[in-house]
């Protein structure tokens, strides 16, 4: 194993400093990507769906749970795939134990589902021995071959509007690594993270960075920001961009 080489705290700091500037402009050229995908062209989903829950019967519209944003990840758990029928797919069981706390993305009128081809039965009994708590239906029909799906994981993003449904964005392959963080799904979205300093198109729903955060078990529909919080972030953000006067937000 050939290692890099050994420095001192002054030239590592000057590594650093090098290598920050590259993974600044990484991430402000990701915030760009996220941009472009707002602006995604929208996709009206003309067919009926239909998925099997653990209440039933549910269809696409059922899967928003009432939120205006939906990405559903087709994961591959049904005869076939190895593992079955104690286990789901390696790389599906990889994604689903990154993603992280769902109260995060409700809070941002997000909700993120599974479907597999496995019946709900087993879906219930992996899940339990898995730790995963997320929805997770049944595919019953061409949903899977019709969202390109069918013989690969990928993660289908749509958004409604009233009882209309629409298709905007679609992450599979390389793409599915990324995905697990409150952050990541929200990039996906139309709506984006819905903070004021992104780049959306006009009379996109934001509000200001940090004040909408909370902890993951108290979270309040329409509830104010917390006075103590916003002093805190407050403070934070202004120390932030002291630092770095560049920074958004």
């Amino acid at each position: 194993m050939h290692t890099p080489p050994i420095v001192s705290p002054q030239e590592w700091n000057a590594a650093r400093e090098r290598l920050l500037m590259k993974e600044k402009a990484h991430t402000r050229a990701r915030d760009a990507l996220a941009a472009e995908r707002r602006r995604m062209p929208w996709m009206a989903v003309e067919k009926s769906y239909a998925f099997d829950g653990p209440g039933g019967t549910a269809s696409l519209l059922d899967l928003f749970e009432g939120r205006r944003q939906l990405i559903v990840y087709r994961a591959f758990f049904e005869p076939g795939v190895l593992g079955w029928p104690d286990r789901a797919c390696r790389g599906c069981s990889m994604v689903a134990d990154q993603v992280a706390h769902l109260a995060h993305l409700n809070a941002r009128d997000t909700t993120l589902v599974f479907v597999s081809r496995a019946p709900q039965a087993d879906i219930a009994r992996l899940k339990e021995r898995m730790g995963w708590v997320m929805p997770w239906y049944t595919v019953t029909d061409s949903f899977d071959a019709d969202f390109g799906v069918g013989e690969w994981h990928g993660h289908n993003v749509f958004i409604r509007d009233g009882e209309r449904v629409f298709r905007t964005g679609f992450i599979n392959n390389r793409g599915d690594e990324a995905m697990g963080s409150t952050w990541s799904y929200l990039d996906i979205t139309p709506l984006g993270r819905q903070e004021t300093w992104e780049d959306s198109p006009e009379g996109y729903p934001q509000s200001p960075p940090y004040k909408w955060w909370n902890w993951h078990d108290n979270y309040a529909a329409d509830a104010a920001p917390d006075p103590k919080w916003v002093e805190v972030s407050d403070a934070g953000e202004a120390a932030f961009r002291n630092l770095d006067p560049g920074v958004k937000p």
